[in-house]
C-alpha cells in the first residue's frame, strides 16, 4: 500500500511540474530570456572540448573601446550540465557494416541524457560553444536527436556560451555534479531520419530535394573528409555551406532571421517548402541544415540522413564532382 501511495505521489508531482512548466518561446532562446528564466529550465552545455567546462575563460580588452572580449574559452553557466558531444553519436552495425557517427539506440540515448542529470520536469536548453558553426552544430545535432526521441521542450541558446561570456554575464568554473536524471524518450520519430535508399531515390528524381551542408571544396570534390571514401557530392544535391547559417557578432555566432534563410536557400536553388533531406560527411553539419530548414524556416517535411556520406560511401554508392588533375 505504501509503495502504491509513493508511486501516486511521484506521478502527481510530475503532473504538477508539467502544468507549471514554462513555455519555450521557440527553438532558439536569447541570453536575456535564459537569464530571466534560468531556474525554470535545465541547461545542458554540449561540447567536444569537455576540459574547457572547468577552465577559467581568458579575456582581453579592446584598446579603442575598452570592451572586454573572450580570447580563450572556459567556464559554464551556473547550474548547467555538461554533455560530451563525442558520446552523442555512436558506432552501430548497419547491414553487416560498422558505421560510425549514428544516433544512439533509444535506451542508450536515455542513459546518456540521464547521466547528464537531465529530468523530465523542465524544458531543456542546449548551449553550444558558439564560436564556430561546427560547434553550434554539436548542439543542433543533439537537438535533432532529442526530437527523434519525442522531446519537444528543447531549445538552443543563440550565441552559445561565447555570446554569454562576451556579454559579461555570470559564469562559474565549479564542477556541478548532478545525480542521474529521469528523462525518458517519449516517441521514436523515424520520419526525421532518411535512409540510404531514400537518398538514392531522391538523387534520381529530385524529390525530396537534397541539401548538402558541407563546405564548397568538399561539395565540388576538390577536398574530402577522412570519414568519406571518395570525392564529391550526391548527384542532384544543392549546397548550403555552413558558413552561411549564422552571423558573427561580438565574438559569437547568432542565427539569422527567417527571411534571410529563405533568401539564402532560394539563392542556392533550394525550395523553402519542398520535402528535403539534409546530409554532410557524417551527419554533424547536416544538423545545421536540418535545424534551419525544419525549425527556423518551418519546413517540417525535412529529414536528416544519419551517417551521411560516411555511410553512403561505405555502401559503395557514387558521388559526382569536378575532374581532378
Amino acid at each position: 500500500m505504501k509503495k502504491i501511495q509513493w508511486m501516486l505521489a511521484v506521478v502527481l508531482s510530475s503532473l504538477i511540474g508539467l502544468v507549471h512548466a514554462i513555455d519555450l518561446p521557440g527553438p532558439v532562446v536569447t541570453a536575456d530570456w535564459l537569464s530571466k528564466n534560468q531556474s525554470e529550465v535545465q541547461i545542458v552545455e554540449v561540447r567536444t572540448d569537455t576540459a574547457s567546462y572547468l577552465k577559467t575563460p581568458e579575456f582581453d580588452v579592446d584598446k579603442k573601446t575598452g570592451k572586454k572580449f573572450l580570447v580563450e574559452m572556459g567556464g559554464h553557466i551556473n547550474n548547467s550540465s555538461l554533455l560530451d558531444f563525442k558520446k552523442v553519436r555512436v558506432e552501430r552495425v548497419v547491414d553487416g557494416k560498422k558505421v560510425k557517427f549514428l544516433i544512439p539506440e533509444k535506451a542508450d540515448f536515455e542513459k546518456l541524457i540521464q547521466s547528464a542529470g537531465v529530468n523530465a520536469d523542465k524544458p531543456i536548453i542546449l548551449v553550444p560553444v558558439g564560436q564556430d558553426m561546427s560547434d553550434v552544430d554539436e548542439a543542433l545535432r543533439t537537438y535533432w536527436e532529442f526530437k527523434v526521441y519525442g522531446e519537444d521542450r528543447v531549445a538552443v541558446l543563440d550565441g552559445g556560451i561565447a555570446g554569454w561570456l562576451n556579454e559579461g554575464r555570470e559564469f562559474t568554473t565549479t564542477n556541478s555534479q548532478k545525480a542521474d536524471g529521469n528523462w525518458v524518450a517519449k516517441a521514436y520519430r523515424k520520419e526525421l531520419i532518411a535512409s540510404s535508399d531514400e537518398v538514392a531515390a531522391a538523387s534520381k528524381t529530385g524529390k525530396p530535394q537534397l541539401l548538402d551542408a558541407r563546405q564548397p571544396a568538399q561539395y565540388w570534390g576538390v577536398a574530402k573528409s577522412p570519414s568519406v571514401l571518395t570525392y564529391g557530392h550526391i548527384a542532384g544535391a544543392k549546397e548550403l555551406a555552413p558558413e552561411l547559417l549564422a552571423k558573427p557578432s561580438n565574438g559569437a555566432l547568432y542565427f539569422w532571421s527567417k527571411n534571410t534563410y529563405e533568401a539564402l536557400m532560394a539563392g542556392n536553388g533550394l525550395s523553402n517548402k519542398a520535402p528535403t533531406i539534409t546530409y554532410c560527411n557524417t551527419g554533424h553539419l547536416a544538423a545545421g541544415g536540418w535545424f534551419v530548414m525544419s525549425e527556423l524556416v518551418g519546413n517540417k517535411s525535412t529529414k536528416l540522413y544519419d551517417g551521411s556520406l560516411h555511410l553512403w560511401t561505405l555502401e559503395g554508392r557514387p558521388l559526382v564532382g569536378v575532374p581532378l588533375n
